[in-house]
């Protein structure tokens, strides 16, 4: 039942992440579909990792590999073995455990050593000729920082010259969460096995994954069987969601969009987020601002529609709007807050950000019909908790804020999550550090908006805006680097991504 065509590793990720914990307790039922055994399929593992091991460094000439007290360890004496074979030189450094070591792991130990390798014990020097590190001390069972030996070994590692190939995951890295508890593996490299886990896409995983890469195992098939509970999501699924205009389509069809806020002294928030909204494809964008920012937005922008912030004009433009966006510079005063009370007695599809979603802490309520786009600090709020408590488990963090506030949450950060309150989630595989400045949320929240504005559903829009972004960014970045990028800088690139004639040749 396997394909025997099957590359041992591919470079390209599949889209669907399972849960760690339902991966390994599924690995006897998927070695049982393709008729071998778990130790078959910790073979097939090693032999993907060394294959990557040797194409990404082909002159490596001494391995040190890394091998803890568990199957992840298994999968190291199995590319020790295979190395050694081909005329590498390995020293194998292992650590023991109080507990047997798991029967598959067992068994790819002893053959490690019935072939004449030798088990050095944790504390070892390292001889000084290593020049490539296999990482198989801690795998995605991971619950908690690494303890010793292990993290010594892992601080080792990261001060060595040698790069690093980390198998499954970077130990130290929590599967589930991509959160780094304590000591985490550097790696070059990272080939995981069987599925995506959460913990390689979101959370802290960035700084520690390296190039990631992937191992089927033989279990493509197999895998295509089981509901994934998670998405990844890239530009290349932008055209899932958004189609060709109808060719005699007018403004009017496009939606019209309202935009809340820049209260003053905070214009330039809302008018970043007014003309991403324009650049996303709305048909008919209006402002509603402090009047000292009415005739610079119109001067720059003047396809946009202006108007000074009161009651009545505000009243009016939510009875004339299909969706309505409020937060950008919106924020927390009176000025403000009558606003928000006034979008709230409304019924239509919403966006809140920003301010917005700082004073809804202070007010709780739940509707179904909204998008709220958090960072880690508005989540934390809305949560009654620490940001550390949010970056500790990101998943969780945006199941709750669903939850909590009811349609369609979006938990910004590296590894954007996007979920709604039927189930769904996704991870949006996009996105650079140069992201890390003033204004890019108000471009987000205008991006999203505009495609409300469209008549896309909540979790599509939500989605689609964010892939939008961070690919026009990544773009952005791909050109100029990441330092200096500015969330201006997007808006130009926005078109690129949101008309499906153009994604195909931008992503090919």
């Amino acid at each position: 039942m396997t394909n025997h065509n099957e590359k041992p590793y591919d470079n390209s990720l599949p889209h669907s992440v399972w849960p760690a914990d339902w991966l390994r307790r599924a690995e006897p039922k998927a070695a049982a579909w393709l008729g071998i055994t778990l130790y078959d399929l910790m073979q097939r593992a090693g032999q993907a990792a060394y294959a990557l091991a040797r194409d990404a460094y082909p002159a490596a000439r001494h391995w040190l590999i890394l091998c803890g007290h568990g199957n992840n360890g298994g999968d190291g004496y199995v590319v020790a073995r295979l190395a050694a074979a081909a005329g590498i030189k390995v020293t194998l450094i292992a650590c023991d455990g109080s507990r047997p070591l798991p029967p598959e792991a067992t068994s790819a130990r002893q053959a490690w050593q019935a072939d004449g390798g030798e088990i050095h014990p944790a504390g070892r020097s390292w001889p000084a000729d290593i020049d490539l590190i296999i990482d198989g001390l801690l795998g995605t069972g991971l619950a908690a920082a690494p303890r010793a030996p292990y993290d010594a070994l892992i601080e080792a590692a990261n001060r060595a010259s040698a790069p690093v190939v980390a198998l499954d995951i970077p130990s130290g890295l929590l599967a589930e969460s991509g959160a780094a508890p304590g000591a985490v593996i550097r790696a070059a490299h990272t080939i995981t096995f069987i599925a995506l886990k959460p913990g390689l896409l979101t959370g802290q995983a960035r700084d520690w994954v390296g190039q990631l890469h992937y191992g089927s195992l033989g279990l493509t098939a197999w895998l295509a069987q089981q509901p994934a509970a998670i998405q990844r999501i890239t530009a290349r699924d932008l055209t899932r969601w958004l189609h060709p205009r109808r060719p005699c389509s007018h403004k009017g069809e496009h939606g019209r969009l309202l935009l809340v806020g820049g209260d003053l002294g905070f214009g330039g928030a809302i008018r970043m987020a007014a003309e991403a909204a324009l650049r996303s494809g709305a048909g008919l964008v209006r402002v509603l601002t402090h009047i000292e920012h009415v005739a610079p937005l119109l001067t720059a922008r003047p396809e946009l529609m202006v108007q000074r912030l009161t009651d009545d004009s505000l009243q009016q433009a939510v009875a004339w709007a299909d969706v309505v966006a409020i937060g950008p510079g919106l924020g927390q005063g009176a000025w403000g807050k009558n606003a928000l009370k006034i979008v709230q007695s409304s019924d239509k599809p919403a966006l809140w950000d920003a301010d917005a979603l700082n004073l809804l802490a202070l007010n709780p309520e739940k509707r179904q019909n909204r998008v709220i786009t958090p960072h880690p600090g508005e989540a934390a709020r809305l949560l009654g908790c620490s940001i550390a408590d949010i970056e500790s488990n990101r998943l969780l963090s945006v199941q709750r804020l669903v939850e909590h506030y009811g349609g369609v949450a979006l938990l910004k950060g590296a590894g954007t999550l996007i979920a709604d309150e039927y189930g769904a989630m996704s991870i949006a595989d996009v996105g650079n550090a140069g992201m890390a400045s003033g204004g890019m949320g108000d471009v987000l929240s205008g991006i999203i908006s505009g495609l409300l504005a469209q008549k896309i559903p909540l979790y599509d829009a939500a989605r689609a805006g964010c892939v939008v972004h961070g690919a026009a960014a990544d773009c952005v970045a791909g050109r100029q680097g990441t330092r200096g990028l500015l969330a201006t800088d997007l808006l130009l690139q926005i078109p690129h991504y949101v008309n499906p004639e153009l994604i195909t040749d931008i992503i090919e």
